[in-house]
Formats: C-alpha cells, sequence, structure tokens
C-alpha cells in the first residue's frame, strides 16, 4: 500500500535508490534505518493522532530512555470535569505499580496522601464563602446604626458616674452589663423601627432620608430583606433581655427588674402595632424615658442600691438632650410621617410650632443645670460642665429655622444637636468624677 503525501495539492515524491555504502556510510549519525521509500500521507485538514502499544525486542533495555521504567498504555485515561485521576507511584517505590487517588471537585484532600493539595479554585471558593458570612455579620451589625448607640451609653455613664461620686464605690461588672444591656435593646428597637416603618410604607415614601432620618434603609436597598431585619431585631432584643435577668439575678431588686421589662417593651412597642407609641404624638417624651431619665436612675441604683431624688435633675438633663435629638431629626421626615398618619410632634404642631418647642426645651436644660448647681453639691461641676456646652447650643438655636431644617440634603441642625448631646452627657460625667 503506498502512502502519498499530501500538502494542499503539492506533492513530493521521494524514489528510493540503492547504493552500497548506504548503511557503512561513516558521517551518515541517523541512516540506521534505509528511508521509507512510501511516504506517509500527511492531511493538514483533517490530522489525527493515533496512539498504539508498540513493542520491540530491546524496548525495556534501551539505555537513554529514562521514562521507560513502564509500558505506556494503549488506552490513556480520559478527562473527566467531575474528577481527575493523577497516576501516584506507590508510597512503597514498587516498579511498575500505578494507584488511582481521586481528587473531587470540591477540594477536600486524600487523607492517604498528603502530598496531593487541595486545588487553587476550591480554595479560593472556601474563601469567598467565609467573606461572605462574615460580611453578612457585619451588614447586620451595621443595620443596628451603632453609631448612635451613643445615646443609650450616655445615660448609663453619667448614673454611674453619679453613684460613684455619691457612695465612693464602684461595680465595674455591674455597669458593663448594664451598658450591654441598654445597648443591646436600643439596636434591636432601632431594628424593629426600620421594620415597622417598612410595613407602615413610612420608610418607602421617605423621598429626604438623611444619616440620621428616614432609617437605615437597608430594606428599601434590598441589602437586607425584611424578614432578616425583624429576625435580628428579635435577637438584639432578646440578648438585652438576657443581660438584664443577669443583673436581676445579681441583685435581686424589683426595681431593675421593672426598668427592664419597661426598657424592652417600649423600644419594641415604638413603632410596632398595635401599641405604636411613635406614631400617637408621644413617642419623643417615651424615648426621653427610656433613654434618659430611667436609665440614669437605674444605673445609679446599681452603684449605690438606693432610691432617691439625687439623680433626678441629671437625669432629665439627659432627657431633654435626647428629646430634642428625636424632635430635630422629624422635620425632614415630616411629608412621609404625615403621609401614613404617624402623628410626630411635628405633624400634631407644625414646623414652627416644633422649632419653639425645641428652642424651648434646649434653654430649659441650661436653667436645670443652673439650678443643680446651687441644689445639689454633687451637680456644682457637673452643671458647671454643661453651661461649657452653651456656645453649642447657641449654634444649635441658630440652624433651628424652617429653611434648614426642611431643606432636602441639609441636616446640620441635626449634626449639632447629636453633638450637644454627647457632648453634654460628657461635661455631666466629668463633672461627677471631680467631686
Amino acid at each position: 500500500m503506498q502512502n502519498k503525501a499530501n500538502f494542499q495539492k503539492s506533492q513530493v515524491n521521494v524514489k528510493s535508490f540503492h547504493t552500497v555504502d548506504y548503511e557503512n556510510k561513516s558521517n551518515w549519525t541517523l541512516g540506521k534505518n534505509k528511508p521509507n521509500t512510501k511516504p506517509i500521507k500527511a492531511n493538514l485538514l483533517d490530522a489525527q493522532m493515533n496512539v498504539s502499544a508498540v513493542k520491540t525486542k530491546d524496548y525495556e533495555n534501551i539505555s537513554n530512555w529514562t521514562l521507560g521504567e513502564n509500558k505506556p498504555k494503549t488506552n490513556p485515561i480520559k478527562p473527566n470535569s467531575q474528577k481527575s485521576v493523577h497516576p501516584v507511584r506507590n508510597s512503597r517505590g514498587d516498579k511498575n505499580i500505578w494507584e488511582k487517588r481521586k481528587i473531587f471537585s470540591n477540594g477536600v484532600q486524600s487523607a492517604r496522601d498528603p502530598a496531593l493539595r487541595e486545588p487553587k479554585s476550591a480554595v479560593k471558593i472556601q474563601y469567598m464563602k467565609s467573606r461572605f458570612e462574615y460580611s453578612k455579620l457585619i451588614t447586620l451589625f451595621l443595620a443596628s446604626r451603632p453609631k448612635f448607640l451613643v445615646a443609650s451609653a450616655a445615660p448609663i455613664l453619667v448614673g454611674s458616674c453619679l453613684g460613684y461620686a455619691a457612695v465612693g464605690t464602684f461595680s465595674p461588672h455591674l455597669f458593663i452589663l448594664a451598658l450591654l444591656a441598654i445597648m443591646a435593646l436600643h439596636a434591636g428597637a432601632n431594628m424593629a423601627n426600620d421594620y415597622f416603618d417598612h410595613i407602615s410604607g413610612n420608610d418607602e415614601a421617605n423621598k429626604n432620608p438623611t444619616p440620621f432620618s428616614g432609617g437605615r434603609r437597608y430594606i428599601q436597598q434590598g441589602i437586607l430583606s425584611p424578614r432578616a431585619t425583624l429576625l435580628t431585631a428579635l435577637f438584639f432584643l432578646i440578648a438585652g433581655a438576657a443581660i438584664g435577668i443577669a443583673i436581676f439575678l445579681l441583685t435581686q431588686s424589683i426595681f431593675i427588674l421593672i426598668l427592664g421589662l419597661v426598657g424592652l417593651l417600649g423600644g419594641f412597642f415604638y413603632t410596632a402595632p398595635p401599641v405604636q407609641l411613635g406614631y400617637r404624638c408621644v413617642g419623643e417624651l417615651v424615648i426621653a424615658l427610656l433613654f434618659g431619665i430611667l436609665p440614669v436612675y437605674g444605673s445609679y441604683y446599681l452603684q449605690t442600691e438606693t432610691i432617691d431624688t439625687i439623680p433626678l435633675l441629671p437625669a432629665a438633663i439627659v432627657g431633654i438632650l435626647i428629646f430634642l435629638v428625636i424632635l430635630v431629626n422629624e422635620f425632614p421626615d415630616v411629608a412621609a410621617d404625615a403621609a401614613v398618619n404617624k402623628r410626630t410632634l411635628v405633624v400634631r404642631f407644625g414646623i414652627p410650632a416644633s422649632i419653639w418647642i425645641y428652642r424651648a426645651a434646649l434653654i430649659a436644660s441650661f436653667l436645670i443645670a443652673a439650678a443643680a448647681m446651687l441644689i445639689s453639691r454633687l451637680m456644682f461641676f457637673a452643671g458647671l460642665f454643661y453651661l461649657l456646652t452653651l456656645p453649642i447650643a447657641v449654634l444649635a438655636m441658630k440652624f433651628a429655622n424652617k429653611k434648614d431644617l426642611v431643606k432636602p440634603g441639609q441636616y446640620r441642625t441635626s449634626q449639632i444637636t447629636v453633638l450637644l448631646h454627647t457632648l453634654g452627657s460628657l461635661a455631666l460625667t466629668l463633672g461627677f468624677l471631680f467631686v
């Protein structure tokens, strides 16, 4: 059978010729075999490769065949996308013995052969999965608006330091537990507020959200589902309640138990039906009670184990400060709140009257501080330090006007009010430490 070469219409015809000295020619280094007089037919368009077993007499005895320890298999292993088979020499070093070790696509390494490595793709998938789970926890934490948890930490600081100034002793473990409990309840109340404002359509109707008002808006942005938001809110509330039970077991105080129950129910039903305290024109006063007067009294009691009138004035100041924060953040939401019948003070009395309520409450906090300096020795430095925040209060009153409060994208009055709440609470705290 003759094999013809076909190089797309060009042919090369090599004819055989015989010479006497062909095989004996000294300078013919590759001439151990005669040339094939019947050239192989080459087809570049439909080229195929057929590898079959070849047996020669000296196959296993060739000295320069470095990889010829085992004969090649005539049936090559077919690739499989689900699993790959790696030929690995037997661990005992026996020749002509091949093992099949399977590495599955999920990246589980064979326990019998530590030399096998996990595929890089599987490692990357596991890394991305862990990062995803980590980012989900971060997202849930950020949904609770952690930067505003200072509002719940402030009354604990004021009440605890006042208790220390009154009795000269301090219980750090009760202070830490109280701090964790109220911050957990605050976080749960924030997320419950986002969920129920979504159910009522309040946040969807809000076209003027700010960093201080309008909710976290993770539901509206598709970052969290309503169900995930509600479950996280319940988790924080249950965690806060559990810490509160621990405080009750340590103190055996019915007063602390009552305060904890009021804080838990008030935080949840601030926007949750059927109570919805924030929708009934009493939400601002409820916040002043839950994040002002009650936690100051409660933390003072944890340090002194007494109930008296000493915490009343500083608790009133802290309550007014958080009242102002809630009130000023209702101005940008006035249209959305009115649309869903959420009767806040701004919706109920209007913007001009609410501005005067804001200014009157701010002035009242400084009058209380001045009176406290004259009434109680413990309040002298606290009242004095609080009076030092008066320039910030003047600036807040200046920006508390209709143009700044309802203008879209304008929230500097909210910024200054939050700053005043933080600095005012710290001023009271430091004042008690100077007694």
